[in-house]
């Protein structure tokens, strides 16, 4: 599905999601041709998922090289417009996991995240804005992982109990929090 479409068809379940998706239909208004890319420099769509075991007890995280932190798989669009398949795609090149089971049948959340500026691939990146559309996904914990070397050097199943001494980025918990509340809802 597009992805105007399916932000317009999104119900926000709080405060937040109401502001975060009002702010990302702006952007895509001001910035119509770029907003899908890395040219947008203020910001751009970026997609992520909240991959959990069949017991809903742990979930599949990466140990991200950047942000020196436990935190979900995503990426940028990089002009896709279907931002449920760059979740999937950016799910399975960051663990190495094939089949994955989407949980419910649209947006999870969204969230407008700040990142902060960083050194990527030796080059400085400005401090920037990712409108994120977050999906659920299951996984089978016996599949094989792997780590995606230029992004993370981990790979893991995490218990959902402990996510608040594992992950160092405390702007992240409360969207993780959300989501494990918004799976237990919807398994």
């Amino acid at each position: 599905m597009n992805y105007i479409e399916e932000l317009k068809r999104y119900c926000p379940q709080n405060e937040q999601e109401e502001a975060d998706r009002e702010t990302i239909l702006a952007y895509i208004r001001a910035f119509p041709d770029t907003v899908l890319t890395r040219e947008n420099i203020f910001g751009h769509m970026t997609a992520s998922s909240m991959i959990f075991n069949k017991s809903s007890d742990k979930v599949l995280m990466i140990f991200h090289n950047i942000f020196r932190s436990w935190g979900w798989t995503g990426g940028h669009a990089d002009g896709e417009t279907d931002l449920f398949q760059t979740a999937l795609r950016e799910a399975r090149e960051e663990t190495g996991i094939r089949t994955l089971t989407r949980i419910g049948e649209g947006l999870a959340s969204v969230d407008v995240i700040p990142v902060w500026g960083h050194v990527k691939k030796g080059r400085y990146v400005s401090a920037h804005q990712h409108l994120n559309f977050t999906y659920l996904l299951r996984a089978d914990e016996q599949e094989a992982l792997r780590i995606k070397a230029d992004e993370n050097s981990r790979v893991g199943w995490l218990s959902v109990n402990r996510l608040q001494e594992l992950v160092s980025e405390p702007d992240m918990l409360p969207i993780y929090e959300k989501l494990i509340g918004r799976e237990r809802i919807w398994k």
